[in-house]
Formats: C-alpha cells, sequence, structure tokens
C-alpha cells in the first residue's frame, strides 16, 4: 500500500515522503519508515502528535491504501494565552468579532 508522510518543521517548509508499505501497516511505521528521525534527530517524536488527512491519530492505528500521515509539531504559543495577550495589547474596542476596522465604510 502507498502512503504519504509530511512533515513542516517551520511554516512554508515541507519535508514529503511517500512510502511502499505492508497491508496493515500503522502511524509509527510510516513515520519510522519515512526516516524523518534520521532528518531531525532533535526533535522530540515522542511529544509530537499525529494524524491522518488532518484528523488526530494515534500511533497505533492502521493505515489504508492512499492515506497521508501528518506529523505535527508542538504549538510554539499556547493558542488561548495569544488570543489574552492580543486583546490586552489591542483593548476591548479594536479586538473581536464586532470591532470597527479603520479604512472600511459602509457597507465595506
Amino acid at each position: 500500500m502507498r502512503v504519504t508522510v509530511l512533515y513542516s518543521p517551520a511554516p512554508r517548509e515541507a519535508m514529503e515522503w511517500t512510502l511502499d508499505l505492508p497491508a496493515g501497516a500503522t502511524v509509527r511505521q510510516a513515520i519510522e519508515a519515512s526516516g524523518l528521525a534520521q532528518a531531525r534527530p532533535a526533535f522530540d517524536w515522542g511529544a509530537a502528535g499525529a494524524g491522518i488527512w488532518g484528523r488526530r491519530a494515534d500511533a497505533d492505528q492502521r493505515l489504508r491504501d492512499g492515506d497521508r500521515v501528518e506529523v505535527y509539531r508542538p504549538l510554539a504559543v499556547d493558542p488561548k494565552v495569544a488570543r489574552r495577550e492580543r486583546f490586552r495589547r489591542q483593548g476591548a474596542r479594536s479586538a473581536g468579532l464586532f470591532a470597527r476596522r479603520q479604512g472600511r465604510g459602509p457597507g465595506g
């Protein structure tokens, strides 16, 4: 069966491997066969999450032909903390769904 393993070490940068694996192979086996550990030896694979076509997957989940395994890097900043900090810097009037945007007239 043919699967693709993807990893993005940084924004706008992607590493991709297309692999031929035996039927019944798992997410873990696909990542190991890809050579990602050799390409990024400092990366903590135990802390990294993985998914299939954008949905979280366990390391022992079996793959199907044509699956795309995505290895996720840890978040640099917790999204909740980032949102609070943005709100604190911008203030209540300039943040949120109904905030007025500069340079936009009626209907625009």
